[in-house]
Formats: C-alpha cells, structure tokens, sequence
C-alpha cells in the first residue's frame, strides 16, 4: 500500500491501532518517501518497537525484526555459511577435488533478517531493535547497509542490493550514544510519553471495550507516577497492561496498590511510590 498524504499514513496506522502525532507521522512518511532509514529515540515502552510494527502493518509489508544485543555480530544480522552442510558436501566428494568456490555458493548461504529484508521481492519493514545495546563495531558495519542498501559478501566476492528499498526504522534507548556516521544516514524522531489524554485515546485503542472509568483512573496514577523520580518510569505498554489487569479483576474499582507491580518494575520505585502515598485518591 502506497500513502499519497501524511494524513492517509496517520489514518493506516490508527487502522493498525497505533496513534501517532504529526511529528512521527510525517518521519515514516518521509522515510517512506525518501527511502531513507528512520531512527526513532526515546525511553523505554513509549511505543518505538509498536511503531516499526504498525508501519509494517499498514503498508501490509512482512516485518523483519533484529533484535540487537552485546555481541551481536553479522553472522546473526546478515549472513552466515551452513558449515554442517559444506561439511557433509565435502564428505559426498571425498573421492573427488572439491573445489572451495563450491563450497562457498548461494545454497550453503543462510540469509538473516538483513539480508532477508535486502533481498525480499516485496516492500518490507526492516526493523533493528534497540541498536544502542549493539557494539560501536556492529554499528560500523551497519553504515553501508544504511546509505546504499547493500551488504559486500567476500565469500561469494560480490555485492548484494536490494531490488526493493525496505523501510528501515532502527530504535534506541539512548543508553549509549549513537556515532554521528550513523545518525547521518537516517531521518530522526524522538518520540516522547503521550499527554494524559492522547494515552488515553491509546488505552481505548489497543484494549476493545475497556471501560471509560478504567482507561480514565489507570491514565491518571500513570500520569502521577511518571512525576515522581523513579528508576524507570511506566511506559504505554504498562499503561495497556494496567488497564487490563483491572478488567481481570473486575472493573475500575480493582486496588490500584496491590496491582502495582503491573506498572513498576523495581522494588526501590515501588517503595516510594507507596512512602509518598502518590496514588491515594486515584
């Protein structure tokens, strides 16, 4: 699916469940248009993974996910040799002069989500999940890949494009800085929490049926959660979860306290929260 507006793109998305505003909009929409990378920062759980996900959904493109961690390397991103299956070739020409150009041919080639998304006939989303927890080296690699849309292979000592640009959104924490190579070769977006109202509009998208007493209350203790200092402030996602787990208790008269757990994920942010009594009256 083609989006002829920024406002046809806000509109396929919301069909996605995903509510957006302007700014992150219009950035898929010109990384779409440009066929340029999008880099999206924020905090955790403000809805950067959830974005690539609705994208993908709206253009109806096949979401390929990496998903970057300490160590990562390009046998796990791009490519790597089917070493069992070089090994038994070898074994099946032990009589003969097995040639290493045999070895190293398309068919013993197993494509990861980088190469699978270079080389996929159709459009799809290639999403690189959380790059700040990847090495600065991984990084590195990742520039020709950003600015031509192509990885080098020396084994099979060519150069492989993609006959389709897929959208590339890469997301970050922030828990390290990005290099500025990188940031050069993408459009970039920082997406901040939603206003109370907007999370809440979020709230009635992403759980059917919810009650209004219910999206309204949790909304309110996460907008009061999140102006306290805590180690880690409660994202939409736990915004969801909340709402959900006060419908599995019965409605909006659940005990907010005793499903604490559902919104804060340290024991030190759960002790404060309750020594300052910051969600009495909620």
């Amino acid at each position: 699916m083609n989006f002829e507006s920024i406002d046809e793109l806000e509109s396929g998305l919301a069909q996605a469940s995903y509510l957006t505003d302007r700014g992150l909009a219009t950035a898929i929409y010109l990384a779409l248009r440009l066929e340029k990378p999008l880099l999206l920062e924020g905090e955790a759980g403000v809805g950067k993974t959830e974005a690539a996900k609705a994208a993908a959904a709206a253009l109806d493109a096949p979401l390929i996910r990496l998903q970057c961690y300490e160590g990562l390397d390009v046998a796990h991103a791009v490519y790597e040799w089917n070493y069992a299956r070089q090994l038994l070739h070898i074994r099946a020409a032990q009589e003969g002069t097995v040639d290493e150009a045999e070895l190293f041919g398309r068919e013993f080639l197993i494509r990861r989500p980088v190469l699978e998304a270079l080389e996929s006939e159709r459009r799809s989303v290639l999403l690189i999940d959380e790059i700040d927890r990847a090495d600065e080296e991984f990084e590195a690699f990742l520039l020709e890949v950003l600015s031509d849309f192509q990885v080098t292979i020396p084994e099979l000592g060519e150069t492989i494009s993609a006959g389709r640009r897929p959208l590339v959104i890469l997301t970050s924490n922030r828990t390290r800085e990005l290099h500025d190579a990188l940031k050069r070769r993408c459009l970039y977006h920082w997406i901040d929490y939603p206003s109370r109202a907007r999370e809440a509009d979020i709230v009635r998208a992403r759980v059917p049926g919810v009650a209004e007493e219910v999206a309204e209350r949790v909304c309110d203790a996460v907008a009061r959660l999140r102006g306290v200092e805590l180690y880690k402030l409660p994202g939409v996602g736990e915004t969801i979860a909340w709402a959900q787990a006060l419908i599995a208790l019965g409605g909006p008269n659940g005990d907010l306290d005793d499903t604490l757990g559902v919104a804060l994920k340290v024991r030190e942010d759960l002790e404060r929260v309750r020594e300052l009594g910051v969600l009495e009256g909620v």
